[in-house]
């Protein structure tokens, strides 16, 4: 993995302020460092400008970026972020049409299948990923990121500059781009957050290219192209063929993702998607005589103030032994405690550059870094629930039935600590309603759907779209915050696209919930596990952290210099901290509950006063 970023502007020659702009290259080198720290390079042409940092995994020696190739007198140069799962059958191609290749890296298999097909070459591609690419003779450029959004790709057009980054930190390094937050940014934060509208990179001017889209960017401006999107159609496979190619196209998959010329580990929680990730990962290396490192993650004297509820029914510990001992894997127990996961809470703000899902992203900023210390590939069973069916929501007629998000089903708890005078500013809820409704409408539900069937369809596109893109930018900013990359073998989109479309009585069959999932991989990990409860990510239930946040920012409340006063109501927020926490009734997600809005808070100060952000309502 690594980090990507640059410029390009066809009425600006560059090269004329070559030190200047050279330097800002560098300079967003140097804030991008963290996602490649093996090494950092740059490019400079009268009309572009790239830069990139690496984690070197593939072809370490040689595949050093910006990646330069010229073909019949035309020269195009790449600046790439991520991993092609098919790059060998992608070269085999190239090779019987006569191209010739002098690394072993994806980054040259990239280029070359542009070069050899043009830009829709990349619905073929399997992989993560964000690139763009350079064509010196037209003077244009492409970018492009993967189907289904797992690497990020930031943009803003200033004074007819094109200005990208894998992270938006980038950007500010171009002169004159300031933080900048508006009413919708505001309702971003406040509304969706800690999700974000598809698109939008919260700040003012700053947006995102959008999961399975690409664009070419020339004389004539920008266009964006849509190469993938979820369709709905009739399952016709029956249920036993449905079980086999699901086996397969989980497996495929874990298998694809496993091509590294660096060692590989897994996150083992004891839940069904991680132990069928490192289930499948443990055998493919005992092929080889090899042992897979395995990490699971708990929270200091959990087992003293752990708290059973809906969301959260059992600990994970003792089904994490179980799945080691079956895989006979080279296991690590990592612990966080209260007072690690709250210090974490303002570098968790800018790893991503925007709040987050509080601790439960800081938490995961610290086992990213202590994993790191012995692998730098890791597998992860992330997004499992959306494409399966695994959360509460899929399954309770309240949450079907909801009209809104059904991970944020009610806004009072947001709503009840914001000053009165800016709710009627920004309009929160309908700003809320209206982004729902524009994403319900954009996906099809069929004649034969049932209303249950049709709203869990609707549902399902609302995970993938909205709740999976959070946590696929949890994943991606807290591991690679370290220089970790992190893979994520069920957003394979050939796994995305097919189960969008098999019935809820499969995905389901006898009301179980990932019942698909469970009964395609029997005898990959042992039944005990195969068929536990689902409990989500750890979080902490020790009364000190709640004790902790709430002293932090009761401080923060006051001090009059602290930005959060431009936004809560300091009463309203005082009194919220005086009553007892429900830790069982989150307010988003499964996880993020009463101390989690108190973590958010904070994180929302961190943000502003950091970044400095000017705030633009009016």
């Amino acid at each position: 993995m690594c980090g990507i970023s640059g410029f390009y502007n066809r009425k600006t020659d560059f090269l004329k302020n070559q030190e200047n702009y050279q330097s800002i290259l560098e300079n967003m080198c140097q804030v991008l460092n963290h996602r490649g720290p093996d090494a950092s390079d740059t490019l400079l042409q009268p009309h572009c400008g790239l830069a990139h940092t690496r984690l070197s995994i593939i072809d370490l020696e040689s595949g050093c970026q910006p990646m330069t190739r010229k073909w019949k007198n035309s020269t195009y140069t790449i600046c790439y972020n991520g991993e092609i799962y098919n790059a060998n059958e992608w070269r085999n191609k190239l090779l019987k049409k006569g191209f010739i290749f002098s690394t072993t890296s994806d980054t040259e298999v990239i280029l070359l299948s542009f070069i050899a097909y043009g830009p829709e070459f990349v619905k073929e591609l399997n992989g993560i990923f964000a690139f763009v690419i350079y064509d010196h003779g037209k003077d244009c450029l492409y970018g492009f990121r993967d189907h289904c959004g797992v690497k990020p790709f930031y943009f803003t057009f200033h004074q007819e500059n094109f200005v990208f980054a894998s992270e938006i930190k980038g950007i500010f390094c171009f002169p004159d781009i300031k933080p900048q937050i508006d009413e919708t940014g505001l309702c971003e934060i406040f509304g969706t957050g800690p999700a974000k509208r598809y698109g939008s990179g919260v700040f003012k001017g700053i947006l995102e290219l959008k999961p399975g889209h690409y664009f070419c960017l020339n004389e004539y401006g920008i266009h964006f192209t849509q190469y993938f999107r979820l369709c709905s159609h009739p399952h016709e496979d029956s249920y036993e063929s449905t079980l086999e190619k699901t086996r397969f196209l989980v497996t495929d998959a874990i298998r694809r993702q496993m091509v590294s010329d660096v060692p590989i580990c897994t996150f083992l929680s004891g839940g069904i998607d991680s132990s069928v990730v490192s289930g499948v990962c443990a055998m493919e290396l005992a092929k080889t005589g090899k042992q897979l490192n395995t990490f699971s993650f708990d929270f200091a004297q959990n087992n003293r103030y752990f708290k059973s509820n809906d969301f959260q029914p059992t600990q994970d510990a003792p089904f994490v032994a179980k799945m080691v001992k079956h895989i006979h894997s080279n296991h690590r127990y990592l612990e966080c405690d209260y007072d690690t996961q709250a210090k974490l809470l303002y570098p968790s703000v800018e790893s991503r550059d925007l709040p987050t899902m509080a601790d439960v992203d800081s938490s995961l900023l610290y086992f990213c870094s202590e994993v790191k210390q012995y692998n730098k590939v890791v597998l992860t069973g992330e997004c499992a629930d959306e494409i399966f069916g695994g959360y509460p929501w899929f399954h309770k007629e309240e949450f079907l039935n909801s009209g809104t998000f059904p991970w944020t089903p009610d806004l009072t708890p947001r709503t009840s600590l914001l000053r009165k005078d800016l709710l009627a500013k920004i309009h929160l809820e309908e700003y809320v309603q209206e982004t729902y409704k524009e994403s319900i409408k954009e996906i099809a539900v069929l004649p034969e759907d049932s209303e249950i069937e049709a709203n869990r369809r609707r549902i399902s596109y609302l995970n993938q779209k909205w709740f999976m893109q959070t946590l696929l930018d949890r994943m991606d900013r807290t591991s690679m915050y370290s220089g970790l990359e992190a893979r994520v073998p069920f957003a394979d989109y050939r796994i995305v696209a097919y189960m969008f479309n098999v019935p809820w009585e499969m995905k389901a069959k006898d009301g179980m919930v990932k019942h698909l999932l469970r009964q395609s991989c029997r005898g990959l990990i042992p039944d005990e596990i195969l068929f536990r409860r689902k409990s989500p990510y750890p979080k902490t239930y020790d009364p000190h952290y709640e004790n902790l946040l709430s002293s932090m920012l009761i401080q923060v409340l006051q001090n009059p210099k602290s930005p959060i006063h431009y936004i809560v109501d300091k009463g309203a927020v005082m009194q919220f901290l005086k009553n007892p926490k429900d830790y069982g009734k989150p307010w988003y997600g499964q996880l993020m509950a009463g101390p989690q809005m108190i973590a958010y808070l904070l994180q929302v100060n961190y943000w502003l006063e950091h970044y400095q952000i000017d705030l633009c309502v009016e």
